[in-house]
């Protein structure tokens, strides 16, 4: 029996969870960054909206040549429908890639106790060894009832093993005394909190085990029993674009596909992005300048040069129904 046929047993796997906004994605590319040559990693990505845009951004700054392998899992939480988007996505991860770590990122407004039961349990025990448990925190959002009410937000700080107060050039002078409150009210016992700028992660905060247990009651909301196509593999239409819609857990989500053809004015379409306001925005983009991939927050717009792009997407996340942009974006081709 050669390697490849060798059964997958103890992958070192650390989830990084955390609401929306927090540097989630600006985390794990840190934590590429750091990769020992002489392994191969495997990331497996959740996103609330139907486009899925984060595999690109992921894929765009690493590849499988330097031993990254990426998969995504589109759509909203990705325990959902019994779990079997995320097992037939992790299965195939796992066969493809044959990492040495794996870092699973759940959409932030999944449902992160359902994640750890799936993984957990027994298709993926033996496969899986599940290590830390890391939730990113902007702890500004604790004045904010919004987030210290939503189920999701508290859940994520209740599993986790290291709270990643995130953010931290932007604190205000009480923010960490709060944040640290706010963990051993709602937090493990067990806890570690440890504060970073830009997701800057050392390796060295992914070791250990998990005390994270799941007896959690699937109960949350499937928005339909029976799988549907995923949006993000689809064909694109003749007309050089596909548009979805998705919502849940009191936000809405809005995005587009555009066919490689199809080549934005750089200067048009940075212009139209800074018009955005949303909770999230992300977004990859073929222009006349090259490649770009995107990523709005309430706090900042950021760019980022891409090896590679294979389409043009962009999604938007707010808690409003998604604002008309189709005609903008559109205008914006060169």
């Amino acid at each position: 029996m050669n390697a490849d046929e060798q059964p997958i047993s103890q992958v070192p796997s650390v989830i990084i969870t955390g609401f929306l906004g927090v540097g989630k994605t600006s985390a794990i590319l840190n934590l590429l960054k750091q990769k020992p040559e002489n392994e191969r990693w495997a990331v497996l990505v959740n996103e609330f909206g139907e486009i899925g845009v984060d595999g690109s951004l992921f894929e765009g700054q690493s590849n499988s040549a330097q031993e990254v392998f990426i998969r995504e899992v589109p759509g909203g939480c990705m325990c959902c429908s019994a779990g079997l988007p995320m097992q037939v996505a992790l299965n195939q991860l796992l066969s493809k890639a044959r990492p040495d770590r794996l870092l699973i990122e759940p959409t932030g407004l999944g449902h992160p106790m359902e994640v750890l039961e799936v993984l957990s349990g027994d298709q993926f025990r033996d496969a899986l060894n599940l290590q830390k448990v890391l939730t990113l925190v902007d702890a500004r959002k604790l004045s904010d009832k919004r987030y210290t009410e939503h189920e999701t937000f508290n859940q994520q700080i209740a599993i986790a093993d290291v709270v990643v107060g995130n953010k931290l050039d932007l604190y205000n002078p009480d923010d960490k005394d709060t944040l640290e409150a706010y963990i051993k009210d709602h937090g493990k016992a067990d806890a570690e909190v440890i504060f970073t700028e830009n997701g800057e992660l050392p390796l060295d905060a992914l070791q250990g085990h998990t005390t994270a247990t799941s007896h959690h009651q699937h109960h949350h909301h499937h928005h339909s029993a029976e799988p549907k196509p995923l949006v993000s593999e689809l064909p694109i239409p003749e007309c050089g674009y596909i548009m979805a819609n998705n919502q849940g857990e009191g936000f809405y989500s809005v995005g587009w596909r555009l066919a490689a053809t199809k080549i934005f004015d750089y200067d048009s379409l940075t212009q139209l992005l800074k018009t955005i306001h949303a909770e999230r925005m992300k977004a990859v983009f073929i222009t006349n300048k090259g490649q770009f991939g995107y990523n709005l927050t309430t706090d900042a717009l950021t760019e980022e040069p891409l090896q590679e792009c294979k389409e043009s997407r962009i999604e938007v996340i707010s808690r409003q129904p998604g604002e008309v942009l189709e005609a903008q974006l559109l205008s914006c081709l060169a």
